[in-house]
């Protein structure tokens, strides 16, 4: 499968995985910034994701085979590998499985262990949406909101938005398939999974994905794991706080 990315300045390789229901466009604005520091910022649409081609299949290690695919290529090695929510479950299980092409892992607000799922009202009010009435933005937000009140997620959610020809909306994702198969989406990282260069694993100070009852369980799948907690920020630490989450992101390079 070959994956739609967007790739911004040279150096390095420093590949960006969004999360469920994300696309790469959403670090767009951090992505320029990594790039004038001599890295060469890759903003990849998982499958079923943004522009990258469409499936049935969709679990962690069709992602991780994906990204593999996606490197190859592009003739990538010795990359940085950042993943946020989904994306760093897909991040962690491609560093366990490929780790000869990855030097520096960082996760952001996800941990190794199963998450129940909880996307139920978020997949009703999209799959709600009759594009044959929407005719704007505003009609789209208006529709979910009755499924998902905050306007923040809203926001997020609904830049998959896109004019299919002129009058028409649709979305930027193969709802059906993730629908159907939201369930891997909290699958945990294989028992036996581990990566032993340097990571970092980035949480929100406000957001319940990496309790410190995490900790252990992260030391044992990644030995070299420090944990960073960014300040005013919940699940989307890097939209919420992006200058902290840039900081600690380029001290953890750089080191």
């Amino acid at each position: 499968m070959q994956l739609h990315s967007n790739i911004i300045g040279s150096g390095k390789p420093f590949i960006i995985l969004h999360g469920f229901l994300g696309t790469g466009d959403n670090w767009k604005t951090l992505g320029k910034q990594f790039a004038e520091q001599n890295l060469e910022v890759h903003l990849v649409d998982q499958r079923n994701h943004g522009r990258s081609p469409h499936s049935d299949y969709f679990n962690y290690y069709v992602l991780a085979e994906d990204l593999k695919t996606y490197c190859t290529e592009h003739n990538l090695e010795d990359i940085i590998l950042l993943g946020h929510s989904m994306g760093g479950k897909t991040a962690m299980l491609f560093a366990s499985l490929y780790s000869e092409l990855v030097s520096k892992l960082i996760i952001a607000d996800i941990s190794p262990r199963f998450y129940p799922i909880h996307h139920d009202s978020i997949l009703k009010g999209l799959s709600a949406l009759d594009f044959d009435k929407l005719e704007s933005r505003g009609d789209a937000d208006d529709a979910l909101s009755n499924y998902v009140p905050d306007a923040g997620t809203r926001m997020f959610l609904l830049k998959n938005l896109y004019w299919v020809k002129k009058g028409t909306l649709g979305l930027r994702m193969n709802l059906e398939a993730l629908t159907e198969n939201v369930s891997e989406v909290g699958e945990a990282l294989p028992i036996h999974a581990q990566f032993n260069k340097d990571t970092l694993f980035l949480r929100g100070d406000k957001s319940e994905y990496i309790p410190s009852s995490d900790e252990t369980l992260i030391k044992t799948h990644f030995p070299e794991a420090h944990i960073n907690t960014v300040s005013n920020a919940g699940h989307w630490l890097h939209a919420e706080n992006p200058q902290e989450f840039y900081n600690y992101t380029m001290d953890f390079i750089n080191s």
